[in-house]
């Protein structure tokens, strides 16, 4: 008996054909999962208003709602047509109800090591740590960091922060000193776990790297938002682009202290 292509694995083979190379296997919330695995790559996905009359001349995602359950469909053209439909969901009479363009997030950066690639070697100027969401944050001497949570004693390893999982990256935050003291930010403001020196944090994205003796990945750039903003001040969105640190996962705990060495694994 021939086993049922499920949607986040049409999903996969779908953006698969839109990249032109192979995908990891997904989570359970495979658009979740993609969206932070393209981050790696300067890549995003930018959902579509009325995707059911969109048009554009080029590749893009869409979701059909078939009468067995959902399919994903790559969609081309001005009008657009469907290009790659493994499930043949349209031609069986499904209907468009959302859809994604995968695009650039930075139009200046290219899409392999858009952020650098020589991450030199630094140190762990700060530690600091909060217990909830938008608590102020505290400086500590040391942080056992615990794989796949985080932090002990920070709201990220309880699960309970603003922008606390499920996905990747969520469980530690860095950011350079030197980033926080151009544009006159205190370290607890900026509400990273972990504050460097010397190391360039951009170009541990998507790379294996070391805090100490604990093992970490780095998953993608922790931008600045609107919420960094509300918590200080207006007017830090646009010097801190780029600049505003790493968010990793811990894949192997440990003790970190200040001074510890960071580095990349390679």
């Amino acid at each position: 008996m021939a086993t049922m292509v499920t949607y986040e694995q049409e999903v996969r083979e779908c953006l698969g054909e839109i990249l032109g190379e192979p995908l990891p296997p997904p989570e359970p919330d495979a658009l979740r999962f993609y969206g932070q695995w393209l981050a790696e790559r300067n890549l995003g996905l930018v959902p579509i208003a009325q995707a059911g009359a969109f048009a554009w001349p080029g590749r893009w995602l869409a979701r059909v709602r078939a009468a067995d359950r959902d399919h994903a469909v790559v969609m081309y053209g001005a009008p657009s047509g469907p290009l790659f439909d493994p499930a043949g969901a349209l031609a069986g009479g499904g209907s468009i109800v959302e859809g994604w363009v995968v695009a650039r997030l930075d139009l200046e950066l290219a899409t392999e090591a858009p952020y650098g690639s020589d991450a030199r070697v630094g140190s762990v100027a700060c530690l600091l740590v909060a217990p909830q969401a938008e608590a102020p944050l505290v400086r500590i001497e040391t942080a056992q960091a615990v794989a796949g949570r985080g932090l002990e004693g920070d709201r990220y390893f309880a699960g309970a922060g603003t922008f606390s999982g499920p996905g990747r990256g969520y469980e530690l935050t860095l950011v350079q000193a030197e980033a926080l003291e151009a544009v006159g930010l205190p370290w607890e403001d900026a509400r990273r776990n972990i504050v460097t020196r010397d190391v360039d944090l951009n170009a541990l994205v998507g790379r294996r790297f070391y805090v100490g003796s604990v093992e970490c990945v780095g998953r993608r750039l922790a931008e600045p938002c609107a919420h960094l903003e509300k918590l200080t001040r207006p007017g830090l969105l646009r010097p801190l682009v780029h600049r505003a640190g790493l968010r990793a996962d811990i894949l192997t705990g440990g003790v970190i202290e200040l001074n510890d060495e960071v580095r990349a694994a390679d």
